[in-house]
């Protein structure tokens, strides 16, 4: 049986419609060869990464996987310096830092989390990914421009319908249907109103009704009969991102492994208490304490800067209290299985569902 929307597959030249999603620090260069391989787009998360890794990421993806790339950048504006935002943060933390035995007046560490910027887009025209896509929204005009001339498709994350329409008012090649069941950060840009976020099937036909770009549909999928029904809503691809943090490649710590692996469907929650951006994660001791959602949390990504000496003092005690554990509401559906083959058996599934449907 053949896919019966080739949109994606013939914009990004795919065998399957699944985007391994670019998952900042935990997604790794074998993690996207192994989708590759299966057929699939594998990702690089870009944003945590200097000029120089990214290089030798990309080199090794090509040698390893003939398939297409897709380079994820950030889009964020870098905040103003607000000492008085930071230092009320620091008060707050206080506590915690004197129950690790820690000096709440040390000299905290620099957090980077570079938007796309003109050196971003150099490096973009000098490796020539056939995909490059944004979240927090798209960067300025000029550089989409470069990026598409330098032969690039371009997408981007959409968590309502308007940021859809605006991502399609713009050019995008595709847009990413991002519901609220996703893990990690969320890609809002125009509506902060956490309580205002779509779930993805309500979201994805409402997006695919109303913009000219294919629907890449993410949140909330981590088996067959999620890509199965996301396709039937009108998507034409999947974007899947937690069920890969169970596979061999992914680099995440022993810790969030275990939180992983015992997670609950209710047991995330959308927080910005880690780093000043909203993203669902596992509930730990600090989303309960402070937040979720805490006014105090310093802009994106500062709140991560005074949280960091915590963290790291918890984390070296096996304790992930302070500790971002990313993941989607559907973590229990995910089969743990090598990148590769879990791609393959995703497809194969969800075709095996489609074909059983009646009619």
């Amino acid at each position: 049986m053949a896919w019966s929307d080739r949109r994606i597959l013939d914009l990004f030249g795919i065998a399957l419609p699944i985007v391994q999603a670019p998952m900042a620090n935990f997604s790794t260069p074998e993690m996207a060869i192994g989708a590759s391989r299966a057929g699939g787009l594998g990702s690089l998360p870009c944003a945590s990464l200097n000029a120089d890794q990214i290089r030798a990421a990309v080199t090794a993806i090509r040698a390893a996987a003939p398939g297409p790339i897709n380079l994820n950048f950030f889009c964020h504006t870098p905040p103003a310096e607000d000492a008085a935002r930071e230092a009320a943060w620091r008060k707050k933390l206080e506590p915690y830092y004197r129950e690790a035995g820690l000096d709440p007046a040390a000299t905290i560490p620099s957090v980077s989390r570079l938007p796309f910027d003109d050196a971003a887009c150099a490096l973009v025209e000098e490796l020539l990914p056939e995909v490059v896509s944004f979240h927090f929204g798209l960067p300025d005009p000029t550089l989409v421009a470069r990026v598409k001339a330098a032969g690039a498709k371009v997408i981007a994350s959409a968590t309502t319908l308007a940021e859809a329409r605006w991502l399609d008012a713009r050019g995008c090649d595709a847009v990413i249907a991002m519901g609220v069941e996703a893990g990690g950060h969320r890609g809002n840009f125009l509506d902060h109103d956490m309580a205002r976020q779509v779930g993805t099937f309500a979201l994805v036909p409402q997006i695919a009704d109303a913009v000219r770009a294919p629907v890449i549909a993410a949140g909330g999928i981590a088996d067959g009969r999620g890509i199965a029904a996301a396709l039937a809503l009108g998507a034409s691809a999947v974007q899947i991102g937690t069920a890969y943090l169970f596979s061999p490649e992914a680099k995440v710590s022993a810790i969030h492994a275990r939180a992983l692996a015992a997670v609950t469907d209710d047991g995330t929650e959308v927080t910005n208490v880690f780093t000043g951006r909203p993203a669902r994660g596992i509930v730990t001791r600090l989303m309960r304490e402070l937040g979720p959602m805490s006014p105090d949390a310093p802009a994106f990504p500062n709140a991560s800067r005074a949280l960091a000496p915590i963290k790291a003092k918890a984390e070296a005690n096996g304790m992930g209290d302070f500790s971002n554990l990313w993941s989607g509401q559907a973590a229990r559906l995910a089969k743990h299985l090598p990148a590769q083959e879990l791609t393959s058996s995703l497809a194969e599934e969800a075709l095996a569902r489609i074909a059983a449907l009646p009619g």
